[in-house]
């Protein structure tokens, strides 16, 4: 944002980001208490919409590791909230309301706490130059956050390993991670951060694939799919990629 003062684009790229931030949570936490969704696909909406919204920031920051450092600082505020409110230690009943599948505050402690520190962690190791957390970022927020919501409307057929997972929910998880990976690919490719290529695009498609058969496995509803799924990702995207 300034090209003579690197640190000072950065704390105003900071600022912006988290205003944009707070704006989508503030919505949900909104459309939470005034019931307009039901309350496990109003906590989806967040689910889909923080993470892809957040990349879509990133372009404002510098390269290199203080870009990353700064807009690592939107999750880390998350995740520092998260921690206040599943301690107890901070009353918000909106962002529980928001961001939790019954409405106990101590939910946040996992689903979402694992939700922000990948994102953190993808963000800060990785950066926008790498495949690897395009394709961490897209298959949790618009993959899974996907699934769920297919999977309760549409979900009729159930997986035959699993039967708390339908192959609706599959099948949109792997379409919408992989399209949400090829889509932010060519967005960060325009301001020249990597270069798009279809094996690339393919290695997306192998990514999206395995977080699918990893989220749809029972281990994953065991250890929670906010964790399993980006692990996933990280270790086959350091293959394919």
């Amino acid at each position: 944002m300034f090209t003579d003062n690197a640190v000072a684009g950065d704390l105003c790229a900071t600022v912006v980001t988290g205003a944009v931030a707070s704006s989508v949570l503030r919505l949900w936490e909104e459309t939470a208490k005034r019931g307009v969704f039901d309350q496990k696909v109003n906590r989806k909406l967040v689910h889909i919409s923080f993470g892809l919204v957040f990349m879509l920031c990133w372009p404002m920051y510098s390269s290199g590791l203080q870009g990353a450092l700064f807009a690592a600082l939107i999750p880390g505020v998350n995740i520092i909230k998260m921690l206040l409110i599943g301690l107890g230690i901070r009353k918000d009943e909106a962002t529980v309301k928001s961001m939790s599948r019954f409405g106990d505050y101590r939910e946040l402690l996992k689903g979402p706490l694992y939700y922000v520190l990948t994102i953190s962690l993808a963000c800060t190791v990785y950066w926008r130059s790498s495949p690897i957390t395009i394709a961490a970022i897209c298959n949790l927020c618009a993959g899974d956050g996907v699934a769920d919501v297919i999977g309760r409307k549409f979900g009729s057929q159930k997986l035959p390993y699993n039967s708390n997972k339908s192959i609706a929910g599959s099948v949109a998880m792997l379409t919408a991670g992989f399209i949400a990976s090829v889509g932010y690919m060519h967005y960060f490719s325009s301001f020249g951060y990597l270069e798009e290529s279809w094996e690339m695009v393919f290695g997306f498609l192998v990514a999206s694939l395995v977080s699918t058969l990893v989220e749809s496995h029972p281990l994953s509803t065991v250890l929670d799919d906010n964790l399993t799924v980006p692990l996933a990702t990280l270790l086959v995207g350091s293959f394919v990629f």
